[in-house]
């Protein structure tokens, strides 16, 4: 899935930045670079399917702020600007962030993310996959094809049948994501798709490829839905 964006700044130096940055983004699409704000309308009336805009505050004629104000229902906005000031204004008109010049690709990539949470999910609104961020990738995933997810630390790995992706996520957010499927916590640190189960052998559960630990508090709770599956 691409968030198609626009950048609206006058400085060519900016664009450029921005640009780059954009391009080294895997679900940013660039749509074009807009000088100012009457060019931007243009460009938005033109293009319909604009989700995300770089828009910086300090222009000549209309300001950043005037122009989003001015929109009905504009996209997305991250602002960007030289100006700390601005900051306040910015967030009162429900911008998504608000990137300081000169910025870095990883406040930039922090601030596409949220671009991302925000929109992803709602865009696919399909429960037969999910979008997993892996680094700059963006993994479109069948839960069907996940054998069991794993907590690692600050990350969860998504153990398929003959590869992992590991993602900068919480387990519970992962298992949240899950909820319609039919996966179950079997330990703290590990929740199986029960499809990929074949049987239980003590305190471990046996999958197509893995075997993973069955934990004292989650048994009696996971031996109770093995049950009602059956």
């Amino acid at each position: 899935m691409n968030i198609n964006c626009i950048i609206i700044d006058d400085e060519p130096s900016s664009q450029t930045i921005l640009k780059k940055f954009i391009a080294d983004v895997d679900f940013l699409h660039l749509v074009g670079i807009c000088n100012n704000a009457i060019e931007a309308v243009k460009l938005l009336n033109t293009k319909h399917d604009i989700n995300l805009m770089f828009l910086d505050i300090n222009m000549p004629k209309i300001s950043g702020l005037t122009f989003l104000k001015s929109l009905q229902n504009p996209p997305d906005v991250i602002f960007t600007t030289a100006y700390p000031q601005y900051a306040v204004d910015g967030f009162e008109v429900n911008a998504i962030d608000y990137l300081l010049k000169p910025f870095s690709f990883e406040r930039f990539f922090i601030a596409t993310n949220k671009v991302f949470e925000k929109q992803g999910v709602k865009k696919i609104n399909n429960d037969s996959f999910l979008l997993i961020k892996s680094n700059k990738t963006i993994h479109k995933i069948n839960p069907k094809n996940i054998e069991y997810i794993e907590a690692l630390g600050d990350y969860v790995k998504l153990h398929l049948q003959n590869s992992f992706i590991l993602t900068n996520s919480t387990f519970s957010s992962i298992l949240k994501k899950l909820k319609t499927h039919k996966f179950i916590q079997t330990h703290k640190s590990f929740a199986i798709n029960l499809e990929k189960m074949n049987r239980i052998n003590g305190n471990q559960v046996f999958l197509k490829t893995h075997s993973v630990p069955i934990g004292q508090k989650y048994k009696p709770a996971f031996l109770k839905i093995l049950n009602e599956n059956h």
